[in-house]
């Protein structure tokens, strides 16, 4: 299977993937579904008792293959593509006498609308009639939900129901209405019309009343021809505030891409608020049905290897994700006095009310390292935008001093070293359990040594972002080519052709793994740019050390936030520049780079680019 064009933001391609799990996904800040899928989840909604909790199936009307009439297909070329500018899925039948289109997409601005539209454009003189066939398999049916048919809403099809099983005893059964347009078996291009578009939409809502108000409010801006171009103008305003660029082999370009795209692509759009967030899966609000991709369960991943990433462009959106461990809280607190210790041990595997959800008691229990890295979470947001109130007010340091307890009551002391231990925990090496002290678990950090011994041990068959935390080890001690190859091997869980994350090189495991294109975009994001030393954010500042791997000339990186500043970086081999594009509120700090070792210190005005020899530095706030 070839790729159709070589375009680092375009993945196109003459045929679909034999495996349907590796379809492209839409989704937005509430849902999501991979195209030409019979499945669609809203964020947040579980159905399942603890264990067996999952995300709710809801038949998806988008589910819609556009199609030839019969004894037309050997005369069309048919293109499948993932366009990332527009956020939308993209399938082109082009024959002789026309152009057939139908383009998929979860509405980037209005979250509770998902969208497909149909084109029929004459490429050739004439006036007959051309039609194209649209072929459904929806059904009213779900094996996680009580549906029901209602009555139709301004010609409408509406289904609503109930969840049949709640997380916990006694718990509140979910609800679920969805209103959709009705889906002809065909759509014709009347005799003389040169060109028509047709739009059909699905509309997800938590009542009737919700769903039929955001129906209302999608269809006035089809009525004015503005739905899906307020779709793309916000995705285009996204690309132009926030992204990562490098400079080398296309492969690597597209691995960056995608990884952005689907993992940002779950987020509400940037500067907007109220969104309530339920937390990032490791395969997405696409995936998470019973006995997939972790069943819609959050872990580590979101705040390890997400959250970072999400921080460093998306301030609104890395608070809502601490919002949910705030929501959460008192299901962590239930969940350490189960294991008889104080404060919050935070769940494995969460859902809904943040009790543990994982079906295997053990992980629970013993993958205590989850609490680390939420407080780490906390911690770089807290440097990285100063925002007291949060903590003050909002739940913050709820969650902060909760673990704290956790931890005091969960060391045990030893007499003997006169120190204290933290035994019977699994570290994320998962093949070990009951591990006293724990590299990981006691610690978080280290070195060259360590970068040696533990690459040569590590499972070959590891996740997807076991390689690219050894590329970004082997870039903070300046050895471009062996981090080079670990981020080339790093890239191999890339499907074609819609570079779709495997959690395995294989194909097997999480699909849409956004915890691996989390990790992956880590090395590139804090490795080349040197932005991981020592911590990412502190509260001195964002310190950067660049280094330009063998095959990478150049990383541009736009939107960085900081402490209400949006800064673009340009590293290259031999230079560096920095400019403030803006400032989200008044009065924000006046920044400056100071250099290393010279202790050059460079002020940073909003809207001049600053440019420099390669080095080290940080940004930092400047003193009067």
């Amino acid at each position: 299977m070839e790729d159709a064009q070589p375009d680092p933001t375009v993945f196109a391609s003459h045929s679909l993937p034999r495996d349907p799990r590796l379809l492209a996904t839409v989704t937005n800040v509430y849902l999501g579904t991979r195209v030409y899928h019979d499945t669609l989840h809203v964020s947040g909604v579980y159905n399942g008792a603890r264990g067996s909790t999952h995300r709710a199936v809801l038949p998806s009307p988008l589910n819609v293959r556009l199609e030839a009439p019969a004894g037309k297909g050997a005369q069309l070329t048919q293109t499948f593509a993932l366009d990332t500018n527009t956020g939308s899925f993209l399938h082109t039948l082009e024959g002789p006498s026309f152009r057939a289109s139908q383009r998929i997409y979860a509405h980037r601005v209005l979250p509770h609308v998902l969208a497909f539209r149909v084109s029929i454009a004459r490429v050739a003189v004439g006036s007959r009639p051309i039609k194209v066939l649209l072929r459904s398999a929806f059904s009213p049916e779900s094996p996680d939900l009580d549906l029901h048919l209602g009555p139709e809403f301004q010609g409408f099809r509406y289904l609503w129901g109930l969840t049949l099983t709640p997380e916990q005893p006694g718990g509140p059964r979910q609800e679920v209405h969805m209103l959709w347009t009705p889906v002809p078996p065909a759509l014709t291009l009347g005799e003389g019309e040169e060109t028509r578009t047709w739009d059909f939409l699905t509309v997800v809502g938590g009542s009737r009343v919700e769903a039929q108000a955001c129906l209302n409010e999608a269809l006035q801006l089809q009525a004015t021809g503005s739905l899906y171009a307020i779709h793309m103008q916000a995705w285009a305003q996204f690309w132009t505030g926030c992204s990562l660029d490098v400079a080398g082999p296309l492969a690597l370009c597209q691995a960056v891409r995608s990884s952005f795209y689907y993992l940002f692509s779950a987020l509400p759009q940037p500067g907007t608020s109220g969104h309530v967030s339920h937390g990032l899966s490791p395969g997405g609000l696409s995936n998470g049905s019973q006995r997939e991709c972790y069943w819609g369960h959050v872990f580590w991943d979101q705040d390890l290897w997400m959250f970072p990433n999400i921080l460093m462009f998306h301030p609104e959106a890395a608070r809502a994700l601490l919002e949910y461990r705030v929501r959460t809280l008192g299901g962590a607190l239930e969940n350490a006095r189960a294991l008889n210790y104080q404060g919050a041990k935070f769940a494995w595997e969460s859902a809904a009310s943040g009790l543990e959800v994982c079906p295997e008691d053990i992980y629970g229990a013993q993958e205590i390292h989850i609490n680390g890295a939420v407080v780490l979470a906390f911690q770089l947001y807290y440097h990285a935008t100063q925002d007291l109130q949060f903590f003050r007010e909002a739940g913050g340091w709820d969650v902060v001093s909760a673990v704290a307890e956790f931890w005091c009551s969960r060391v045990e002391w030893n007499p003997k070293e006169k120190k204290f231990d933290l035994r019977g925990v699994m570290p994320p090496d998962e093949y070990h359990a009951g591990v006293d002290n724990s590299v990981y678990t006691n610690v978080l950090v280290q070195n060259r040594r360590n970068l040696e011994i533990y690459e040569a041990v590590t499972s070959p068959r590891g996740p997807a972002m076991t390689w690219s935390m050894f590329a970004v080890g082997w870039m903070e001690l300046k050895d471009p080519s062996r981090a080079q190859s670990l981020l080339d091997r790093n890239i191999t869980n890339v499907t074609e052709p819609f570079k779709v994350w495997t959690e395995n090189a294989d194909g097997s495991g999480a699909v849409n793994f956004l915890t691996g294109m989390g990790g992956f975009l880590q090395a590139v994001l804090f490795g080349c740019t040197g932005f991981s030393s020592p911590h990412r954010v502190t509260c001195r500042g964002v310190t950067f050390d660049p280094l330009c791997l063998t095959d990478i000339s150049r990383v541009c990186v736009s939107g960085i936030f900081y402490r209400g500043n949006r800064l673009n970086f340009t590293f290259c081999k031999d230079s560096v520049m920095v400019e403030v594009t803006a400032q989200a509120w008044p009065g924000a700090p006046q920044l400056e780079a100071e250099l290393w070792p010279s202790g050059a210190q460079l002020p940073l005005l909003l809207g001049h680019k600053v440019s420099f020899p390669c080095s080290a530095g940080r940004i930092q706030r400047s003193l009067p």
